[in-house]
C-alpha cells in the first residue's frame, strides 16, 4: 500500500470538473472558479536571533471574493507550494459559499520547517511575512487564519505587525487569535466541533436509535483537528481504536486513552513513543491501520493520504474528512462502489471558517459573544449545510462531495448573475 502522489491542484480541479457536469451550472461560473484571481509570491529577509540573515519564500493565493473578503489559513511547512495554496484557496471559496458566509477563498504559507526555530525567530519570520503582504491583506480585503504549523500565537503576531504599519490596532485583519488579543471563544475546537455536528446528523439519519457507545473510530493525524475530534467523539461514548501521525500508528481493541494521547502530543508534538504512557497501545503498520474495523474513519493529517488501495482496505461505515483533500479521486470512486458514506472536507471541516466568521464579526462590532452563542451559531450553520447537501445528493443521485460542490457553485452562480 502506498500513499497517493497526485498534485493537490489536480485533485481540486478534478473534483470541480465532476461537480460541473450538470445542466444547472453555466460555463461562465466554471471558468471563474477554475483559476484564482491572484497568485502572490514573496521573498523576504529576516534577521534571526543568531545574527544571520535568511531569505524566506511565502505565498498567498486569493481565489475569489464575490461573496466578501478573501479568507483562509496560513501554513508553515517545508513542503508548501503554489499549487497547494491554489487548491486550498479554491476549497475555501466553496466552503464559504456552502455555508452561506459573506467571505471568499484564500490560502497562503511560508516554505520552511517551523520545528527548527524557536519562538522569537518564528515571531520575526511572521512579522517579515506580514510586512511583505501588508498591501494585500486587511479586514475588508483578505483575512488570514491559522493552519498547519501556525496557531493563535502566530495570528497575534500577525495582527500586531499589521497594526504597527497601519498605525492602529486592527483586530479584524486575522482570525484564530488568542482571547487576550481579540480572539473568539470556541475557535480552537471549531473545526472538530463541526465534524462532531456532521457525525451527529449522520448517526441520527443513517443509524437512528443506535447507541453511540457501540460505535468506534480511528483518527489519522493528532494535531488540533485530530486531537479535538478524538476528545469530542470519546465524550460522545465512541471507542478510539486506532490513531496515527507521521511518526507511526497504534491500536487497541478496547480503546485508547484520549487524555493520555493529548498530554503526550502536547509535550512531544507527535505520538512517537506513546507506548511509554499507554502500554496497551500496540504499534501497527500504516497498512494495518487502514484495515482496522471501525464505524468512523477521520483523516485529519496531510492531504492525499487515502488513495484507491487505502479506500479498498478501510473497514468503516463513514469517512469524515477532517483534513483538506485527504482522499483522491480514485478513493472517492471506491467509496461509492463499496457504499461507504463520505462527508467531504468542504462540509465536514468548515466549522473552522464558520467560527472565524463569528470572530471577524465580533471584531468589527467590538463585541464579545459567549461560548454558548458561538456554539449555537456553529451548530445551526453546520446542521443546515449538512441537510442541504444530503437532500440534494438524494434528489440528484450524486455523492455527498459532488452535492456539496454543486450547491456551493450554484450559490456563487446566483450571486454573479445579480452582479
Amino acid at each position: 500500500m502506498t500513499t497517493p502522489t497526485a498534485n493537490l491542484y489536480e485533485l481540486a480541479s478534478g473534483q470541480l470538473t465532476k461537480a460541473c457536469a450538470c445542466d444547472d451550472l453555466d460555463e461562465e461560473i466554471k471558468a471563474i472558479v477554475g483559476q484564482p484571481m491572484r497568485e502572490i509570491m514573496v521573498n523576504f529577509p529576516v534577521r534571526l536571533t543568531d545574527g544571520t540573515m535568511k531569505i524566506f519564500k511565502g505565498y498567498r493565493v486569493q481565489h475569489n471574493n464575490i461573496l466578501g473578503p478573501f479568507k483562509g489559513g496560513i501554513r508553515y511547512h517545508e513542503d508548501v507550494y503554489l499549487d497547494e495554496c491554489k487548491a486550498l484557496a479554491a476549497w475555501m471559496t466553496l466552503k464559504c459559499a456552502l455555508q452561506r458566509l459573506p467571505l471568499g477563498g484564500g490560502k497562503g504559507g511560508i516554505k520552511f520547517n517551523p520545528r527548527e526555530y524557536g519562538d522569537e525567530d518564528l515571531r520575526r519570520i511572521t512579522r517579515g511575512f506580514t510586512f511583505a503582504l501588508q498591501r494585500d491583506i486587511g479586514p475588508y480585503h483578505d483575512v488570514p487564519a491559522p493552519d498547519m504549523g501556525t496557531n493563535e500565537k502566530t495570528m497575534d503576531w500577525l495582527m500586531y505587525a499589521f497594526s504597527e504599519r497601519e498605525g492602529r490596532t486592527t483586530y479584524g485583519v486575522t482570525t484564530g487569535k488568542s482571547l487576550h488579543c481579540g480572539g473568539s471563544l470556541g475557535r480552537p475546537s471549531a473545526t472538530a466541533m463541526g465534524i462532531r455536528h456532521c457525525f451527529n446528523e449522520w448517526a441520527r439519519t443513517r443509524r437512528p436509535g443506535v447507541d453511540l457507545a457501540s460505535m468506534s473510530f480511528a483518527v489519522q493525524g493528532f494535531g488540533n483537528v485530530g486531537g479535538f475530534t478524538a476528545k469530542l467523539f470519546c465524550d460522545l461514548g465512541l471507542c478510539l481504536k486506532a490513531v496515527g501521525d507521521h511518526t507511526g500508528y497504534w491500536y487497541c481493541e478496547t480503546g485508547l486513552d484520549v487524555h493520555a494521547l493529548e498530554r503526550w502530543a502536547k509535550t512531544h508534538r507527535c505520538l512517537k513513543g506513546i507506548e511509554e504512557v499507554l502500554p496497551t497501545a500496540t504499534p501497527i503498520t500504516r497498512e494495518e491501520f487502514f484495515g482496522v474495523e471501525v464505524t468512523v474513519f477521520v483523516p485529519a493529517a496531510l492531504e492525499l493520504q487515502v488513495g484507491e488501495a487505502e479506500a479498498k482496505s478501510l473497514k468503516c461505515e463513514v469517512v469524515i474528512e477532517g483534513a483538506n483533500g485527504p482522499c483522491d479521486l480514485a478513493a472517492d470512486a471506491t467509496f461509492e462502489e463499496r457504499g461507504i458514506d463520505l462527508i467531504p472536507d468542504i462540509l465536514a471541516n468548515s466549522g473552522g471558517v464558520t467560527v472565524s466568521y463569528a470572530e471577524w464579526v465580533q471584531n468589527k462590532r467590538q463585541a464579545e459573544w459567549s461560548e454558548g452563542e458561538v456554539g449555537e451559531f456553529l451548530r445551526a450553520h453546520m446542521t443546515k449545510a449538512f441537510h442541504r447537501v444530503v437532500e440534494y445528493a438524494g434528489e440528484k443521485g450524486v455523492s455527498l462531495r459532488t452535492a456539496a460542490h454543486r450547491l456551493a457553485l450554484l450559490h456563487l452562480q446566483h450571486v454573479y448573475k445579480r452582479k
